[in-house]
């Protein structure tokens, strides 16, 4: 039996606030790291319908001939002001556990809260790219994953804490707070998603976060992951939602938005490609022979779907059902086009899937 919530599925946006958006590629669409972007995008989001908006929180880019993320804008300050600019569509903000003090991350997402009249949401990362943090000064090398979860689990305990409590004292290997206090206290408190999918983030997930997004090598594993978040977060008396992302390359035909594929494949940068694989820590040069070797649906940053409305419409369908999930976050190579036709042709079949599936 599924376990994810009977209701209608939540379908948002991953911004592109790096430049280059989510592909890798020398002729693809490149969104500039701006604010009009990627305004426009929220806009676009809250014209049609979408659930949420989210950002990453990136410190240092990829290099190669596109210069991958080397710009990229701030998530919370971009975030406040995209709350202010939008009336509906959920602030989801990415905040490293790692960088920002608990006590104030807990009085930046009251803020933000506020902003957003009770729409903003967290998302906790824990920081696990060394180069991004060794270029100023915080890296520790000596943490091992489930350590950075272990971090990661007491600052989200502080941060929570200061949501409702006048005054928390915490001492820990990684802050202290001496009767710390955090005023006003959000009315609602913010939504809290996480992603990963390694045993400790999947510990993580079920105990403290509302919603996770998660990726699997198949739909086989991705249903494992979903379903094993589910029963979790049951089990601590909670309710986690499941999410993944998927890039939408839409067109008029299947053979137009396979066409597009090819298009932006064959301009794949392949040296940002096996420098991002070296961030994750694979070894240079194993990296650089995958790049070399690598196809042009590698330019791609995640799973996608190339088709019509029709094809777009049955694929979501299909991968959100089969793999248990509570919805999805979208990313568009092309924000403005295939956005807005996305709203026009593809997410009224999606809703009117879902509520009837939820009835």
């Amino acid at each position: 039996m599924p376990t994810s919530q009977k209701s209608t599925k939540e379908y948002g946006i991953f911004l592109p606030i790096g430049n280059g958006g989510w592909m890798l590629s020398t002729t693809a669409p490149h969104p500039e790291a701006d604010y009009r972007w990627n305004r426009r995008a929220a806009m676009h989001a809250e014209a049609i319908g979408l659930d949420f908006i989210m950002s990453m929180a990136k410190w240092r880019g990829f290099g190669g001939t596109t210069d991958h993320w080397g710009r990229s804008l701030e998530s919370m300050t971009l975030m406040s002001a995209l709350a202010e600019a939008t009336s509906r569509v959920k602030i989801w903000a990415t905040m490293h556990a790692n960088v920002h003090n608990p006590a104030i991350a807990a009085k930046m997402f009251a803020t933000l809260q506020d902003v957003s009249g009770g729409r903003a949401g967290m998302n906790i990362v824990n920081g696990s790219y060394a180069a991004e943090f060794e270029q100023f000064g915080i890296w520790d090398p000596q943490l091992s994953h489930s350590e950075r979860y272990e971090m990661t689990e007491l600052w989200t305990e502080a941060v929570t804490r200061l949501w409702t409590e006048d005054s928390v004292t915490m001492h820990t290997p990684y802050f202290d707070l001496e009767n710390c206090e955090s005023r006003p206290h959000p009315e609602t408190l913010p939504t809290i998603i996480s992603a990963g999918k390694s045993e400790s983030a999947r510990v993580f997930q079920a105990r403290h976060a509302d919603g996770a997004f998660l990726a699997g090598d198949s739909l086989e594993e991705m249903k494992e992951l979903s379903r094993d978040v589910h029963e979790r977060a049951a089990a601590n008396g909670r309710v986690c939602k499941t999410y993944s992302m998927l890039t939408v390359v839409q067109d008029e035909t299947d053979a137009l938005a396979e066409q597009k594929v090819a298009e932006w494949g064959a301009g794949v940068d392949r040296e940002a490609l096996a420098l991002m694989r070296a961030s994750w820590g694979v070894p240079e040069t194993q990296a650089r022979a995958w790049a070399s070797d690598a196809a042009g649906e590698a330019a791609f940053q995640t799973a996608y779907v190339a088709g019509s409305a029709q094809t777009v419409t049955e694929h979501i369908e299909y991968i959100v059902g089969e793999a248990d999930l509570d919805g999805l976050m979208l990313i568009f190579p092309e924000y403005d086009q295939d956005m807005v036709l996305f709203g026009e042709t593809v997410l009224p079949a999606l809703r009117k899937h879902d509520a009837a599936a939820a009835a």
